[in-house]
């Protein structure tokens, strides 16, 4: 069994709860929605780039390059539309003590499900229809937070100036019906005028905190490093 992946390279988290924390991370390619913001699309020219990895080859690399980073982020794209090559190369990082971060849109809960047990922390978007353009995803964000909850899970939303007040309502309402005390944390789009998203995420703040104990503002700090 094979796996597409776009790229592999050591960095910082530069988002949400574990901001900072040295990591390997495995870009796998594909994802199951179009965002209009998103920053890690592959055009035809970059299709160079893809490539194949056997189970073998990756967990070669995760064990040469692994000492001294605190996790495994495995990111996208979308890692869990792999399921099936994830299901045979997390036991292996679980077995050997490698500790594993799901950064995902947290909508395909099914595939989660099958691969939970294996992961240790899971880094969830909120895909706000006003931000994305795409449709709601309510409903499946519901049923993968409760998944979730299994293990060290967080929220991250971008906010853009497109973001609705409504959307963010719903969002932190739902989070907080799952747990009141998770994290959720307000992403200003680094795309559009910042002060303007900044605005717009205190005032959303505020909101979360109708609903949740814990809601905060962090931007893409590895951006701001000039970092990947």
């Amino acid at each position: 069994m094979k796996s597409k992946i776009t790229e592999i390279f050591r960095s910082i988290q530069g988002e949400g709860k574990y901001l900072g924390i040295s990591q390997l991370f495995i870009r796998f390619f594909g994802c199951n929605i179009n965002c209009k913001w998103c920053d890690t699309k592959i055009s035809a020219e970059q299709n160079d780039q893809i490539r194949d990895y056997s189970i073998k080859d990756l967990v070669d690399i995760v064990f040469k390059q692994s000492k001294g980073i605190h996790s495994v982020s495995l990111t996208g794209g979308e890692p869990l539309i792999q399921k099936d090559f994830l299901r045979d190369f997390l036991p292996i990082l679980k077995e050997n003590k490698v500790l594993t971060y799901l950064e995902t849109n947290g909508i395909l809960f099914s595939a989660l499900e099958e691969n939970i047990k294996n992961i240790d922390f899971v880094s969830m978007d909120f895909k706000l229809p006003s931000s994305t353009g795409e449709r709601e995803f309510w409903q499946e964000h519901r049923a993968f937070l409760e998944i979730a909850q299994q293990k060290d899970v967080f929220i991250k939303s971008v906010i853009s100036l497109d973001t609705t007040e409504e959307d963010v309502r719903i969002a932190v309402k739902l989070a907080s019906e799952v747990n009141r005390d998770i994290v959720f944390i307000l992403q200003p789009n680094a795309k559009e005028n910042i002060d303007e998203s900044v605005r717009r995420c205190q005032r959303f703040q505020d909101i979360g905190f109708e609903f949740l104990s814990d809601v905060r503002i962090i931007p893409q700090v590895h951006k701001i490093l000039g970092v990947r």
